[in-house]
């Protein structure tokens, strides 16, 4: 091939070439950079109310919650929202920590409104959830309000929690009859509080909750007399003993297990205690003869 040759061939390359920038392929624009879509959001978690898991681990962000009809152990029933100096702090307040009491405060009335009365009659226990660290540095704000079924109230010497499955919603849980109330009971060899009828026989019947006002825990039992004190309160008003009709009435009563406690649970339980013969029949209404401590 000549050089004359040479030169028309390459002139006609470049004209091909130029002619490809000009005139696109149909379909196209020509525009590489327009077509590709730009990437999702990074979606940030927020756990959904009515939701329920087969995991008791406070961080859920992985767990995919499960249809409340099938086995269970928590069950969110409300979210809310840290506000305020909270909401600013770099990373998220402790699950057991007192700034979380204010949750707390939160999660216990609505889990009152859930269940339908207080939960602390019951087997119910309740917890406020903060995000992970994750999930805060990813702007999450919310608090978690989640309830839960324990096996047992707690023992005398505050044994820990004991989590169980629950199949179905506890909406309404404690509306009356319910098989999670506290009613009557019996003591076992260890101590531990035994769930019987009232119609059987028994010597310990729960009476109430009082909310005790102390911060630790241990400070509650440097003065039982004190305690025993509310507690024979819940007794008269239970039994329906009219003011200046007290009588000597037994009592013992029991703390929230120390997890509850650090949960924010301040709930001291009291029961009408018989000294006694065993007896088969609630004192309920029942006035002064029927809690007379013989």
């Amino acid at each position: 091939m000549t050089r004359q040759q040479r030169v028309v061939v390459a002139a006609a390359l470049v004209g091909v070439l130029i002619s490809g920038c000009a005139a696109p392929p149909p379909g196209s624009d020509g525009d590489l950079a327009d077509d590709w879509r730009p990437l999702a959001a990074a979606k940030q978690f927020t756990p959904r109310v009515r939701a329920c898991y087969t995991v008791s681990d406070p961080d859920l962000e992985d767990d995919e919650p499960v249809d409340c009809g099938q086995p269970h152990v928590l069950e969110t029933i409300h979210v809310g929202t840290f506000t305020g100096d909270l909401a600013q702090r770099p990373t998220p307040p402790q699950f057991y920590s007192a700034v979380m009491r204010p949750a707390f405060s939160e999660c216990d009335a609505k889990a009152r409104e859930f269940v339908g009365g207080d939960w602390r009659d019951g087997r119910v226990a309740v917890q406020a959830v903060p995000p992970s660290t994750r999930g805060w540095q990813g702007g999450g704000r919310w608090f978690r309000c989640d309830v839960f079924v324990l096996s047992a109230p707690s023992s005398a010497g505050g044994s820990p929690d004991s989590i169980i499955r629950q199949a179905g919603s506890l909406r309404g849980a404690l509306r009356m009859p319910s098989p999670l109330a506290h009613t009557c009971f019996q003591l076992d060899p260890y101590d531990q509080l035994l769930s019987v009828g009232c119609a059987d026989a028994h010597r310990f019947e729960y009476v109430g909750v009082w909310t005790s006002p102390v911060e630790r825990r241990d400070d509650v039992g440097r003065d039982p007399a004190a305690v025993h004190a509310q507690c024979r309160k819940l007794v008269y008003r239970f039994a329906k003993v009219p003011a200046g009709g007290e009588v000597g009435a037994g009592t013992m009563y029991r703390l929230p297990s120390e997890q509850g406690w650090a949960r924010g649970d301040r709930g001291v339980r009291c029961y009408f205690w018989t000294g006694g013969p065993e007896v088969s029949r609630s004192i309920r209404g029942r006035g002064a003869s029927a809690i007379r401590n013989r």
